[in-house]
């Protein structure tokens, strides 16, 4: 795990949790997890908070509800103040709050998605401490986990992603017609693919049928 005493830089992971959940029909960051005790919220902030300094929770309207379990596990809980203006609106509200938290790197995920392996986190947190030293033509701005879809054949990225000051700051700045992803795609060159062996890192739900389809 990442040891903070010789670490050049600051991590803060952030939990997208203020979606309506309204495909699924239930509280998604609720749902147990299956195979555990756990609920998806619990159960990421539980993998990710031993990588971070803090963990930050962003709610919406679901905020009161998400709170007790936010604190009991030791995260930070705050309230995206209009998330009908989408997730973009989230991950700025997320990650505005990792800078006035005195931290310049975000470990981002979303509630919905399976708790990454121990072993794709540190790996990302490696990767990050090495590409975003390096000279500032060749340096990264972030890491992002891609592994193999078993439905298509093909690599896929996904979470959670690693993210320094330069992207976000580009988050930050960009509008919130935009999306992420859009983001990321502007700003390729400047990040690093981590091939790693789970499938976890693009495994989520949005519907009762994939989270039966998860053992749920």
């Amino acid at each position: 795990m990442t040891d903070f005493g010789f670490a050049r830089f600051g991590f803060a992971a952030v939990i997208l949790a203020a979606g309506e959940s309204a495909r699924m029909g239930r509280e998604k960051a609720l749902l147990p997890l299956p195979g555990t005790e756990e609920t998806f919220l619990s159960a990421n902030i539980k993998r990710l908070l031993p990588f971070t300094q803090i963990v930050i929770v962003v709610a919406g309207a679901n905020a009161a509800t998400l709170q007790p379990i936010a604190y009991a596990q030791g995260a930070f809980l705050i309230e995206n103040p209009d998330p009908t203006r989408g997730q973009f609106s989230s991950l700025h509200t997320g990650l505005q709050e990792v800078l006035n938290r005195g931290r310049d790197v975000a470990v981002i995920t979303q509630v919905d998605r399976l708790p990454a392996r121990p072993d794709s986190i540190q790996a990302l947190l490696d990767r990050f401490q090495k590409v975003a030293i390096l000279p500032p033509e060749e340096r990264k701005w972030a890491v992002v986990p891609e592994t193999l879809d078993p439905a298509t054949g093909t690599a896929r990225h996904g979470h959670p992603i690693v993210a320094g000051r330069e992207l976000i700051e580009a988050f930050l700045k960009a509008p919130l017609t935009l999306s992420a992803r859009e983001v990321e795609h502007a700003n390729q060159a400047r990040i690093d693919y981590l091939p790693v062996n789970d499938a976890n890192v693009i495994a989520n739900l949005n519907s009762p049928e994939e989270y039966a389809a998860l053992g749920g």
